[in-house]
């Protein structure tokens, strides 16, 4: 029997995909729940929610508001039904998810020599990113500077950053499992690859160079060494 309620990571944020089946005001108090139960993961995350074929107008309505006194944002609904797209539509919320990625903005107080450098697939970025600012590239990220809470990378290949990772880091953001997050200091509120979700690993001592990579289905942690071969940390 497959899992009523589904998450994964994408590049706008979070994908719930619920049930086709079902009473939709116990989906909802699922749904609900679980966010309750990881209150710390779901705060400030933007969900956008995939229902099939069913018909919702008003109950949209009452999820984006108890989502958001969780401080969440509901701001997509993906359907089959004319009419549930039609309510969507009239709160507000987009009925689509992007159909490619953006190549690489930041914050708007930046100065010229900021911009990204387009070199092959990656691009590389000289500054800080503080709270609210977003970094998207469809390839790799090297980022000299630190990342904020409250700050998000996003790239399609890996992302390297030469300081502090404090706020939210999507590597492989199309499905690239191999993709990796490296940083001088990996703590970050949110760390995803692929369809993978983790977050923060738990501090041991002082901080160090580390590498987070898929393993067994799962995000690890390992020491980011100069050879470029990660080491399990422990």
């Amino acid at each position: 029997m497959s899992d009523p309620i589904t998450i994964k990571g994408i590049r706008e944020g979070l994908l719930v995909t619920v049930d086709e089946a079902g009473n939709w005001a116990e989906t909802s108090h699922a749904l609900l729940e679980q966010v309750d139960h990881a209150a710390d993961f779901f705060k400030g995350a933007r969900l956008a929610l995939a229902i099939g074929p069913r018909t919702l107008s008003a109950e949209l309505g009452r999820l984006r508001d108890d989502l958001s006194e969780r401080t969440i944002s509901l701001w997509a609904v993906l359907s089959e039904s004319p009419l549930t797209t039609k309510s969507a539509q009239a709160l507000g919320l987009n009925i689509a998810l992007p159909t490619s990625m953006p190549q690489a903005t930041l914050p708007e107080e930046k100065a010229a020599s900021e911009e990204p450098k387009a070199e092959s697939d990656a691009v590389l970025v000289r500054r800080t990113l503080r709270s609210g600012g977003r970094l998207h590239h469809s390839g790799h990220v090297v980022l000299i500077g630190d990342v904020n809470p409250g700050a998000e990378i996003i790239a399609g290949g890996d992302i390297v950053v030469w300081g502090r990772l404090r706020g939210v880091a999507q590597a492989g953001a199309a499905g690239d499992e191999a993709a990796v997050v490296c940083a001088l200091d990996l703590a970050p509120t949110q760390l995803r690859i692929a369809n993978h979700i983790a977050t923060s690993p738990a501090r041991k001592g002082e901080p160090k160079p580390e590498m987070a990579r898929v393993k067994d289905g799962q995000i690890i942690a390992e020491r980011w060494t100069l050879k470029g071969k990660g080491e399990e940390s422990g």
